[in-house]
């Protein structure tokens, strides 16, 4: 199989990981359209419907039918999935119910505008993630989506609009479309629609046509809507015949692609093809074959400038290796359905094309249906010719001087050996030397070795000796195949050498690249992230490196960063920053600087910066693999803020849900004793007894709420004093205000004195007390018990009531918790309270059901060391 036409095993890894990623997640059809009216909503149901028809389950998420009756008659026999409604800010809006659609778990979720923003408090502040969700889950997903919320697009609008678009979705999203689908509608049938009010009503619709809806402005959106649809269609086409091994191009629409090296000549190629792809309206790609002859620095700082030119000026780039220029190129173009090859007309002479192959020629031979574009080359572009000089100082002397050592030292051999093995014999062991230096050796001194080693042969050992004559035909025949063989031997033993070494070189890299990812995906958080990934930057480039990351307040440094940068390194990453270009050494931005400086992009949005500090400019290669790592950086970074975003819609959820708990709770708790003791006071002869219970009832409400507000503000501290359990435990029944006859005491005996706040845990004890006497039958007392259990003291606090329900053995220390069957009155912080009291003295409070009936709440203190009287203190 030649090299055109083996597939890239790189390439065929990645389709297949993301066909096996296909296969477990659920499908996701993407209703697209150039503006709101075009039909997607009415299109997205009607297909909907269809899928139902054959029988797949299929469930409303939410759509939004703006009124429209055609649309709303689309909704009727199909399972509308309510909403959840989330309070912001006084008001409650509706947003759908993920965990109701992943509980019910249809065949299909139909999720109306993929770019809307969730109300705050929600999972996901973004709908597209409540869809990535569902689509993890298995579940397929139909949507709807306008071209302005495409993120990479959204410039573009406001420029012709005028008009800036908030809500936009990565289009890293689209990306994992499996199916758009085009709803067209042409200009004037859009705005006809605006004008019969199936878009918008009233001064909306005629704010809209004046602005943008204007022909003009439809008339970009839809070719923008359209292209995007072609190229995924496009990418499409060539996942397909990447699978499938189908030979291209399919010329359903052009695509160039140029072929670039370290030349000269290759800028002038690249801004030729950039030219052409324009006037075509064709996408294009740029392909560096990488040869195993390693790159001088000039080169390898042409080739990287070259390759920056061309992603600049909106080229995809391939770099790949190979010996064979033509058949990679052609592989290349095949793999992405390329119609027309652009390559420099080779600059070498004639002697040159002679003995090696012309890839110009070989690819119009074999380029079949693909067009090739000769490009000549102008004098300007012709390689300077180094100096003699520096032509000698490059040479590799040393291997040359290794080289006629191992000539001298073979020599000797064989002359020790000549009489008793002949001439003929002594042309393997310089065989042999000559296989065996091409295995250590450039290619340069290996060839001159054999050379060498060729005439040393004939002068030495050939008869007749020390002459370079040669008598027999037979002598001079195998002198022949002696030097072309050894040549050969050399030249393809270094070949395979230098092969070798490429390979070994991109082995290196997908380990680093491997190891960086690995360090990403084993690490929980940014902080644990970093000091991993920057270890192995300065282990993979002996670099130091600095991450900057966005906050509020701009650009950061990271703790982690194995340098301090300086004023200027700041202002360089400012600047990448801003502009999503790398910059700084080795660029064409700011090329003086001291770093490298590249931007940690993700979609549009810039996450950060990398700054690499390196001894010596980066080879084409380091700098392939920093960008990798970047963009493997940048999409951590990525899933971290969303993560943070997304624990920050639960916090703010969970504060407002415990906002409206505590409003509610304290207006009812202040409100019915201050009710009590109006209507008491109001009375002729109030009642003292109800004023005091209400009076009582205000109390505790007000100084349940300053103990909890205390609590978590870590300003009560417990003031320990040695106390006698017995003591402790009597008082609190005591204060708690129940009958003699309700409570039944069991304290052990010779208990040790323990040292605690009396105060604080007499107010624990109370609460449990009050806890008990809520859920205690009338008929059985309370029983509170206190013994000793190794090291711990323990308190129980346990009632014949109905005991807890499953799961709520935690969950009634939770604040503003009331279980079932709680009876009215309370806040709900008593057993909160209490927990937070004792571990305060580095205790624990647990509660369990008892075998004969009801709960136990149990208190277990350390008791520590044994208190010492002041005499034996001072014994």
């Amino acid at each position: 199989m030649s090299e055109a036409e083996r597939p890239d095993p790189d390439a065929l890894l990645a389709q297949l990981k993301r066909e096996e990623v296909k296969s477990t997640r659920g499908k996701l059809k993407i209703f697209f359209g150039m503006s709101p009216g075009v039909g997607k909503t009415y299109a997205m149901l009607q297909a909907a419907r269809q899928k139902q028809a054959e029988g797949c389950e299929v469930v409303v998420g939410i759509v939004e039918t703006h009124g429209r009756k055609e649309t709303e008659a689309l909704l009727e026999g199909m399972p509308i999935m309510p909403r959840t409604q989330i309070e912001y800010r006084g008001t409650k809006l509706d947003e759908m119910d993920l965990d109701a659609i992943l509980t019910w778990h249809p065949g299909l979720a139909v999720v109306d505008e993929l770019a809307h923003t969730n109300a705050p408090g929600s999972r996901h502040p973004k709908r597209y993630q409540d869809v990535l969700e569902l689509l993890d889950a298995g579940i397929s997903v139909y949507t709807t989506l306008n071209v302005q919320h495409v993120a990479s697009r959204s410039d573009v609008v406001r420029q012709i609009s005028g008009i800036s678009v908030h809500e936009t979705v990565p289009d890293t999203v689209l990306d994992l479309a499996d199916e758009i689908i085009l709803v067209d509608l042409t200009p004037e049938q859009l705005r006809a629609r605006l004008a019969e009010g199936k878009v918008y009503l009233g001064e909306r619709a005629e704010w809209a046509a004046r602005n943008f809806f204007r022909e003009s402005n439809l008339t970009a959106l839809r070719e923008m809507a359209l292209r995007l649809v072609a190229e995924h269609v496009d990418r499409d086409l060539r996942d397909i015949m990447q699978v499938e091994r189908i030979a291209g191009p399919w010329k359903s629409g052009d695509r160039l692609l140029v072929a670039v090296s370290a030349s000269p000549y290759s800028e002038r190629l690249i801004r030729y093809t950039r030219r052409l792809a324009a006037s075509m309206e064709a996408s294009w790609v740029v392909a560096n074959i990488e040869r195993p002859r390693p790159l001088s620095q000039e080169e390898q700082t042409r080739l990287t400038r070259y390759l920056a030119l061309a992603r600049q000026l909106g080229a995809e780039v391939i770099s790949t290796p190979g010996t064979d220029i033509g058949g990679a190129l052609l592989r290349i173009a095949r793999e992405h359905n390329v119609t027309q090859i652009v390559i420099g007309k080779p600059l070498g002479s004639r002697w040159t094309s002679f003995w090696k192959r012309d890839p110009l020629r070989w690819l119009m031979r074999n380029s079949g249906n693909i067009d090739i574009h000769m490009i000549p080359a102008d004098e300007s572009a012709r390689p300077r010719h180094e100096p003699i000089e520096e032509r000698l100082a490059r040479a590799p002397w040393r291997d040359f001087g290794v080289a006629l050592v191992i000539a001298a030292v073979v020599t000797a051999l064989s002359l020790s050996i000549f009489d008793y093995t002949g001439y003929w014999a002594v042309s393997l062991f310089f065989l042999l030397a000559v296989v065996l230096a091409a295995t250590r050796l450039p290619r340069w001194p290996t060839l001159f070795l054999a050379a060498l080693s060729a005439f040393l042969w004939d002068f030495l050992f050939i008869p007749p000796r020390f002459t370079f004559y040669i008598t027999h035909l037979h002598d001079f025949l195998m002198f022949g195949a002696y030097f072309v063989i050894a040549l050969v031997i050399g030249h393809l033993a270094t070949k395979l050498r230098e092969r070798e070494q490429s390979e070994r070189r991109r082995e290196e890299r997908a380990t680093a690249l491997y190891r960086f990812t690995r360090a990403l995906a084993a690490s929980r958080d940014l902080d644990e992230a970093l000091p991993k990934v920057l270890a192995l930057i300065k282990e993979t480039f002996e670099a130091d490196a600095v991450v900057w990351l966005h906050d509020e307040s701009g650009l950061s440094c990271h703790p982690a960063s194995t340098f301090a940068p300086s004023s200027k390194d700041e202002s360089v990453a400012v600047w990448a920053f801003q502009k999503k270009q790398s910059a700084g050494r080795s660029t064409e931005t700011l090329p003086d600087a001291d770093a490298l400086h590249i931007p940690l992009v993700t979609g549009d949005r810039a996450e950060g910066v990398l700054t690499v500090h390196l001894a010596n400019p980066p080879t084409m290669e380091q700098r392939e693999l920093l960008d990798a790592f970047a963009a493997q950086l940048a999409l951590f970074v990525n899933k971290e803020r969303a993560l943070e975003e997304s624990r920050a819609a639960q916090v703010a959820h969970q504060s407002q849900k415990l906002q409206k708990t505590l409003f509610d709770s304290v207006s009812h708790e202040l409100k019915t004793p201050l009710a009590a003791m109006t209507a008491a006071l109001q009375q002729p002869q109030p009642d003292r007894a109800e004023l005091q219970q209400a009076v009582r009832r205000l109390t505790r409400t007000v100084d349940h709420l300053l103990d909890a507000t205390r609590l978590e503000s870590g300003l009560l501290q417990p003031r320990r004093e040695w106390c006698e359990p017995g003591e402790l435990v009597r008082e609190a029944v005591a204060m708690s205000g129940l009958k003699e006859s309700a409570v039944r005491v069991n304290i052990a005996k010779n208990l040790p004195t323990i040292s605690v706040d009396a105060h604080l845990i007499q107010q624990a004890l109370g609460a449990l007390l009050s806890n008990a006497a809520g859920h205690a039958r009338n008929d059985q007392p309370i029983e509170v018990n206190a013994a000793r259990d190794d090291s711990m003291l323990v308190i129980s606090v346990a009632d014949h009531g109905a005991g807890l329900a499953p799961g709520e053995e935690n969950r009634v220390f939770e604040k503003f918790y009331r279980g079932p069957g709680t009876a009215p009155g309370g806040l709900g912080l008593g057993l909160s309270i209490a927990r937070q009291l004792v571990e305060a003295h580095s205790g624990e409070i647990v509660a369990q059901n008892r075998e004969e009936g009801g709960s136990r709440f149990s208190i277990r203190l350390p008791i520590g060391e044994p208190m010492q009287l002041p005499n034996e203190a001072t014994a």
